[in-house]
């Protein structure tokens, strides 16, 4: 995990290196708004090709929090890590970016990052597997604080604190985009009893609900969990695999998917109060479903 420390500014990484490094190599990529995470061209496409908004982790309590999904194609360990649930360490594979995918009506589902290919000495398909690689979310306003230190920069930037702050959205990252991409292109992939993998950070993992998991061997979808890892001496981040968790896809789904109730006595009050507030009077003397409930 990237070194804790007391941070007074919202980027981490800005154009692949930590602000605080002002190396030669550093200062071309930041002026040149080069990627080194291999995207799909040198230079950061995020948010606006001609204006990218070029910061690849954000701080969040001390850690870099990766913001954007190329920031886990660092040494393609992603995909070779894949590869090796999916197919074993022996086989001969290669992946295709950006596939789309379709249901038997003919409709899109989506795009899947990575799919995985296993071929054969003649180069044909015999296995496919794929891989989602999913990043943070932010709340609050990134580019001002990015552009501000654009126009002046220095490994002592701050940005201060307040409403619009930027900070991971994990319940977002979640619920509008995980979640259902598992629900819908993880599903046709079910179907066909093909292996699933995903990428994404620790951090984020640990917000999901507690999944049930399984051996390596009997899993069908395999969760790489990723940090990034300061590094003294390069005085850059590098992403590091910390975890793999192994799970079935329709038991970890249903635990997604399923929320945690709460008391339905909290619920019953907000009901009562809204009530009386329309009905611009006084709660009644009778019993109310809240005290027959709890009696």
């Amino acid at each position: 995990m990237a070194k804790k420390t007391e941070i007074k500014s919202p980027l981490a990484e800005v154009f692949g290196f930590p602000i605080r490094n002002e190396s030669q190599k550093a200062l071309r990529y930041r002026k040149q708004k080069l990627c080194p995470y291999n995207n799909k061209i040198p230079n950061c496409t995020k948010d606006k090709a001609n204006n990218p908004l070029g910061v690849c982790s954000v701080w969040h309590k001390g850690t870099s929090v990766i913001t954007c999904p190329t920031r886990f194609r660092e040494d393609w360990v992603i995909i070779e890590n894949a590869a090796e649930f999916a197919f074993g360490s022996k086989a001969e594979w290669t992946s295709l970016s950006e596939i789309k995918l379709v249901d038997k009506n003919g409709q899109s589902a989506g795009n899947i990052d990575f799919v995985l290919v296993r071929y054969n000495e003649k180069g044909e398909l015999i296995d496919f597997a794929s891989l989602e690689v999913q990043g943070v979310y932010i709340s609050g306003n990134l580019r001002n604080p990015f552009e501000d230190y654009i126009k002046r920069p220095s490994k002592g930037f701050e940005w201060p604190t307040g409403y619009n702050y930027p900070k991971p959205d994990y319940l977002s990252s979640s619920r509008k985009r995980l979640i259902p991409q598992m629900l819908y292109k993880g599903g046709i992939f079910q179907s066909w009893k093909k292996k699933q993998t995903v990428a994404l950070q620790k951090s984020f993992f640990d917000t999901l609900p507690n999944l049930p998991t399984t051996t390596k061997s009997k899993a069908n979808v395999a969760w790489f969990l990723y940090d990034l890892e300061f590094n003294k001496e390069q005085n850059q981040n590098n992403l590091v695999l910390v975890d793999t968790v192994y799970t079935e896809f329709e038991p970890a789904l249903l635990r997604v998917t399923t929320p945690e109730p709460g008391y339905v006595s909290d619920f019953i009050n907000i009901l009562q109060n809204r009530l009386d507030e329309h009905l611009d009077k006084n709660p009644p003397d009778a019993p109310s479903l809240t005290d027959i409930i709890s009696s």
